[in-house]
């Protein structure tokens, strides 16, 4: 059995923490969202309300499973540098394939599509830009973006919604998706200062 530090009976378990593996169970969920992403796409292009309702199930099935993999990470311990980069951008792809879709269905203006995609792409390439001095972890007010994304894509793929509504909710998740953009162009540049603070000593 392996000491804890409580134990006081190894000194060196005090310090060292055990290692997390990335084949964990929350990022095995992860994987599952982004496995989810092309049968969604599918299912949308598919003519037919079966098929629409079939796609929205497997919208909200992969969105949840965001709240599923966070909650596994934190309760269990199972946080990692891999689960830091792969959700976001397994969110990222589920979004921008629902946003491309409908705007390719001509249910959704591109210059929504672009504005959304543009953003989530700039903060991917800023993660990887940034990330050879600190991981930047999503933050409280990218997890609200990603709430209201998906619920203003719901209500665009929800028959009967009424056009006020899906806008009203749309708009919101257009005006957080910059913000919080900006947020994070902040934070990347405040990681690499420190960093260089850190290599001056």
């Amino acid at each position: 059995m392996t000491n804890t530090p409580e134990t006081g009976t190894d000194p060196a378990s005090a310090t060292t923490r055990p290692t997390v593996s990335a084949w964990n169970i929350a990022n095995v969920v992860t994987v599952i969202r982004l496995a989810l992403v092309p049968l969604f796409a599918v299912c949308l292009f598919v003519p037919g309300t079966g098929w629409r309702v079939t796609a929205l199930v497997v919208f909200l099935v992969a969105s949840l499973t965001d709240l599923l993999d966070g909650e596994l990470a934190r309760r269990y311990g199972l946080v990692t540098d891999f689960g830091k980069i792969a959700d976001p951008i397994a969110d990222k792809a589920l979004t921008g394939a629902a946003l491309i879709s409908l705007s390719v269905l001509d249910e959704l203006p591109w210059w929504v599509t672009v504005v959304i995609l543009g953003r989530e792409a700039g903060v991917t390439l800023l993660r990887f830009a940034v990330i050879r001095h600190g991981v930047i972890p999503a933050s409280y007010g990218g997890k609200v973006k990603t709430v209201l994304q998906v619920t203003a894509i719901v209500f665009f793929m929800w028959p009967g919604v009424p056009v006020l509504i899906r806008w009203a909710v749309m708009g919101s998740a257009v005006v957080v998706t910059v913000g919080t953009g900006l947020d994070y162009v902040i934070r990347a540049v405040k990681l690499r200062q420190v960093a260089k603070r850190a290599r001056a000593r």
